[in-house]
Order: structure tokens, then C-alpha cells, then sequence
């Protein structure tokens, strides 16, 4: 089991409305390989579930075990440090440094713990993405599909145990959403990595091996 998640309960308090229950009762397992959709509608908890699943934000209650370590357990320290080297993340919007290039923005998390090959693996991983003829163009000389083929560049770099993608697709045009997704579904299957994909998106959603509806914080 690559990822056991138990009883799982996400609660905010708001000053007018009391307590909220974002997310209740979740109880998710993925194993190794698997390509898991999480669909529903906005306000679902879907971001909130996969937030919690990246170590972003604490769960009120219940279990998140990734490679059978619970990961509310863990300190900050050493969460970072899991982080990095278990869990890709790719969000709807890029967020890469704008004045580093393509290249120096997919090694950075190599070089921050310490990769000795960081160059070479950053240069591989931009390979994957097909863009090692923009490794030295900074963010602004990017399109949109581009900068979210080095976001996907730099979640791969550290080869995670698992690739968690919130709306990977939703911040581009359809034409340049597809070319994403078919170059996102395409190395998730030829290297084997096990993915949770968050998505409107039901086409994208149908490509996954299995797919689940959140609604109103837990699973139908």
C-alpha cells in the first residue's frame, strides 16, 4: 500500500458559522502504479484533500500514511524533508521563480537537498517534457503550455513516489490543455508513477485507472 488514508476529518472555524466541516470521513487507498481521479464540484474539498495528501496543511483527525508513515506525525523539518523526496506536485497555476531559468527552476529542489547530479537530472527531466530547447529561457519567454511542462519537469525531477496534480490543465487553453494532458498521462505510464489527479476535467478523468466523486467533503 502506497498511500492509506482512515477517517480522515478537515474542520475550519468561522467566527459566524461555527465550526466547518470541509472534509469528513475520508477513507482512500492507492497502491503503487495506480492513476486515481478526484472529481466534484468546486467547493467539494477536493484542493483541501489533496493539500493534506501533500503535507501543505494538518488534518483535524483521522490517518494519512504515505509509504507507512503517518504524516501528521511528522515535524516540519522533517516533513520538508519527506516531501521532497515522496511527493510531485503540480498546481493549475506554475508558480516558477521568474528569475530563474527553465533549467535552474526544475534543479532547485535537487540542489536545496543536496543532489550532487542535479544538472544532469534537471536536463533529463526537461528530456521528459520536451523542452530541452528552452532550458535556458526564463518564465516570460514561456507559453503557458511551456511553464506547465517545466512545473511537471520539476514534480518529476526528484522521482516521487507519488504525482499529485490539482487541475494541471486549468489554467490553459483547450488545444494546449490536451497536448498537457496527453504528455502528462504519457509519463505517468512509461515510468510507472502512481498519480492523483483533482479535476473538473472528465475527459482527463476518464484516462485514470479509477476515479472518485467528492461531494459535500466525502466520497459518494
Amino acid at each position: 500500500m502506497l498511500l492509506e488514508i482512515n477517517k480522515l476529518y478537515k474542520s475550519f472555524k468561522q467566527a459566524d458559522h461555527g465550526k466547518i466541516d470541509v472534509l469528513k470521513n475520508i477513507n482512500l487507498e492507492i497502491h503503487e502504479g495506480e492513476t486515481v481521479a478526484v472529481v466534484g464540484q468546486s467547493g467539494s474539498g477536493k484542493s483541501t484533500l489533496l493539500s493534506l495528501m501533500a503535507g501543505l496543511d494538518r488534518q483535524t483527525t483521522g490517518s494519512l500514511r504515505l509509504r507507512d508513515k503517518e504524516i501528521s506525525e511528522m515535524s516540519e523539518a522533517n516533513l520538508t524533508q519527506f516531501r521532497a523526496k515522496n511527493i510531485g506536485i503540480i498546481f493549475q497555476q506554475f508558480y516558477l521563480m521568474p528569475h530563474l531559468t527553465a533549467l535552474e527552476n526544475v534543479s532547485l529542489p535537487l540542489e536545496m537537498f543536496g543532489y550532487e547530479d542535479y544538472i544532469f537530472r534537471a536536463k533529463e527531466a526537461l528530456e521528459h517534457v520536451s523542452l530541452s530547447d528552452r532550458e535556458k529561457h526564463f518564465p516570460n519567454q514561456l507559453s503557458g503550455g511551456e511553464s506547465q511542462r517545466v512545473a511537471i519537469a520539476r514534480a518529476i525531477v526528484t522521482r516521487p513516489s507519488i504525482l499529485l496534480a490539482d487541475e494541471p490543465t486549468g489554467n490553459l487553453d483547450n488545444e494546449t490543455g490536451i497536448q498537457v494532458a496527453n504528455l502528462l498521462f504519457d509519463l505517468v505510464k512509461t515510468t510507472g508513477m502512481t498519480m492523483l489527479l483533482v479535476t473538473h476535467n472528465t475527459e482527463m478523468a476518464g484516462r485514470c485507472s479509477r476515479q472518485m466523486t467528492l461531494q459535500y467533503g466525502t466520497f459518494q
